[in-house]
């Protein structure tokens, strides 16, 4: 898919990936609407990259992503703002083992909710043009973290629903292609819940642990995980695949043995 003109709604678009995303969009001539729980930093956003590239070209929502009637309404005001959607990425996530139930909601749920809705604006079945979803997942859906157990079931939850619903999309002829992406540690805000009790509960004891991690690892530039999208959007052969992004290997996807009785 070429990006000139294209359409494209982001969660979690404010920050961190999002916001890079989102510029990397509005680069590439995309029109955006970035889509945020945090006013401020929202709108921040919207207007530092609307001095560069245009007013006309991105918009910013306000959205609870757990709440299906204001999730609804994004999808909504998207298409009435820019006359219709091409791409979606469901991108918005938290960190808090303590609050479980809410980490679940966000990190999950909401991507569920996101692809439906992304399917309902965009899919042949419903009259459509077509176009992309990416669910962002992480490499903790491959290499699980005893300190994050909730965050991890979660993200092992995006890649098995966006696998599966990919399928759905290729057999029931969509023309939707679903992908999944995979990043390693990546330099955000998000890394720096880990030292917080109130998001970590008990697990917060693991801080030191988990800083080894990151330090064995490294930490990815958000530019990095927008190059990556850009990719999966621009290749229209993928379909049900999954990027991974890492320090030590970059950009590669998953490679997955066929299924046989």
């Amino acid at each position: 898919m070429a990006l000139r003109g294209k359409v494209a709604l982001v969660t979690g678009a404010a920050q961190g990936i999002g916001r890079a995303i989102v510029e990397i969009l509005l680069k590439n001539e995309s029109k955006v609407a970035a889509v945020d729980l945090n006013e401020e930093l929202g709108e921040a956003c919207r207007a530092q990259l609307s001095q560069e590239f245009g007013a006309e070209n991105l918009t910013f929502i306000q959205c609870d992503v757990t709440d299906r009637g204001e999730l609804q309404e994004a999808f909504k005001k998207t298409v009435d703002r820019f006359g219709r959607l091409d791409i979606v990425i469901n991108n918005a996530g938290i960190n808090n083992e303590k609050n479980w139930e809410k980490t679940i909601e966000v990190n999950l749920t909401s991507v569920i909710k996101g692809t439906y809705l992304a399917l309902d604006h965009m899919s042949k079945e419903y009259g459509k043009d077509g176009g992309v979803i990416i669910n962002i997942s992480s490499m903790a859906a491959f290499l699980h973290s005893p300190h994050q157990p909730v965050y991890t079931a979660t993200k092992y939850g995006v890649l098995g629903f966006s696998r599966a619903i990919a399928d759905a999309a290729e057999i029931g002829n969509y023309g939707v292609r679903i992908n999944v992406l995979c990043p390693a540690f990546v330099d955000t805000a998000l890394l720096q819940s880990v030292q917080e009790e109130e998001k970590m509960g008990k697990f917060v004891k693991y801080k030191d642990d988990f800083k080894k991690r990151m330090d064995t690892f490294g930490l990815l530039p958000p530019s990095l995980i927008a190059e990556g999208v850009l990719k999966i959007i621009t290749d229209n052969s993928l379909n049900g695949a999954v990027m991974k992004i890492t320090s030590s290997k970059g950009i590669h996807f998953q490679n997955y043995e066929p299924l046989s009785a």
